[in-house]
């Protein structure tokens, strides 16, 4: 399967030419959209040597209580020739902006990882995105050090110690929402989502139970994915106001110690998890794409096979073929 890379293309095609020590500055006005609307505008709107980078995020305010500037902050305030526009002041519209000063950066160019840098702004909805999920991670390693586990449940999958704490919701998108739990052994990550097609719900269902599947195979240090098609899990039924909605299906990843005991692999997980829903939604296009072509060269197949079991005749042979229910032959005047 294609892997959705979380760098943004476009705008790492961008900085990667606009960082360029050998650039020219022109004046620049590009709008980008990403998967889930998510949109991004890089623009010169003062000067050529000040590149203007906005994003706006649909769940912005879900992120502002979890932290989202505090983390955007500890990122880019690293680098001296950035600064941070909290409230996008100087481009309307839009939530969060970096100003990037080409010429204060020029000066410090050879003490700069480029590579980085370009890696860091073409990473930027991730960065925001991180915010709640690195809030619940803290949270677990609170929780882990105050209760004993048993050293011989490696994995803290059979635990069954409940939790009652708060779980961080994000409405990312139009009746769709990420939900994060976090818990002493394991943080639990439900995705809500809805399927206007019944088609799709059905590539759906074969889609996750893959997952499940391979996990149980070979696979078995990856997190643990529960699909629940017409049921709200337990974690979240105090905060689904509406049970009866039966077109949302509900995927939840556990993620275990073992995915959160090192730096490298939270940002590994939050790197992937953000993007599941448009990894899940695209796969199940790309799905139902390849069956139409295959149905397509199948019909050409056949027809192509009726097209050479047809005989060619002539048209006095028709002529002397022709014949009536009684047998008497038929022959067209004209």
């Amino acid at each position: 399967m294609l892997q959705l890379e979380p760098q943004n293309p476009l705008i790492k095609e961008s900085f990667t030419t606009v960082l360029d020590k050998e650039y020219a500055p022109i004046s620049l006005d590009r709008i980008i959209t990403d998967f889930d609307f998510t949109s991004y505008k890089i623009s010169t709107p003062t000067s050529k040597t000040t590149i203007l980078f906005s994003i706006s995020i649909k769940c912005w305010k879900d992120l502002l209580n979890y932290g989202v500037l505090e983390l955007v902050h500890s990122r880019y305030s690293q680098y001296p020739f950035i600064t941070i526009d909290d409230r996008a002041t100087q481009d309307p519209g839009y939530d969060l902006s970096l100003i990037v000063d080409l010429q204060a950066y020029h000066q410090v160019i050879d003490s700069v990882n480029v590579d980085e840098l370009i890696e860091e702004l073409s990473l930027l909805k991730r960065n925001c995105f991180a915010a709640p999920f690195l809030q619940a991670f803290n949270r677990y390693q609170d929780l882990s050090q105050n209760v004993k586990i048993d050293p011989n449940n490696l994995y803290g999958e059979d635990s069954q110690i409940s939790s009652n704490e708060q779980v961080l919701k994000l409405d990312y998108r139009d009746a769709e929402s990420i939900y994060i739990k976090p818990s002493h052994d394991r943080v639990t990550v439900i995705f809500s989502t809805i399927f206007s097609d019944e088609i799709d719900k059905v590539f759906s269902k074969v889609f996750l139970q893959e997952f499940s599947d391979a996990r149980k195979r070979s696979i078995q240090k990856a997190p643990q994915v529960i699909n629940s098609h017409n049921e709200v899990p337990l974690e979240i039924k105090h905060l689904v106001h509406d049970p009866d909605n039966k077109d949302k299906v509900y995927i939840t990843f556990v993620l275990f110690p073992r995915h959160l005991n090192t730096e490298e692999h939270k940002w590994n997980s939050i790197t992937h998890i953000q993007l599941f829903r448009s990894y899940f939604h695209y796969h199940i296009k790309i799905v139902k794409c390849y069956l139409h072509q295959r149905m397509r060269f199948r019909v050409n197949t056949f027809t192509k096979i009726l097209n050479r079991a047809r005989r060619d005749v002539d048209e006095e042979e028709m002529r002397a073929e022709r014949k009536t229910a009684s047998g008497r032959r038929f022959e067209q005047r004209v």
